[in-house]
């Protein structure tokens, strides 16, 4: 694994998310060198992926709570998010 792709599984999301915004900034100006918007694109893009593997992360995580007739607590269950 490269120092690359090592550096980016330790950002949270919200670094990753942010880093991202400043690259489509970056792109959107077009004030960037052909090269370097090439460089910085791709790095958007793995940036992109990491975001998108943490958000299916914390989704798997994430559980409602099932009530029974009375109003109280009887479990927990997937979150459908369909």
């Amino acid at each position: 694994m490269s120092d690359t792709q090592t550096a980016l599984e330790s950002l949270s999301f919200e670094k990753a998310l942010a880093e991202l915004e400043t690259i489509v900034g970056h792109l959107e100006r077009g004030d960037v060198p052909l090269e370097e918007s090439i460089k910085i694109y791709e790095r958007g893009e793995a940036l992109k992926k990491h975001c998108d593997a943490l958000l299916k992360q914390a989704e798997a995580k994430v559980e409602k709570i099932r009530t029974g007739a009375g109003g109280q607590a009887t479990g927990t269950e997937p979150l459908d998010v369909d």
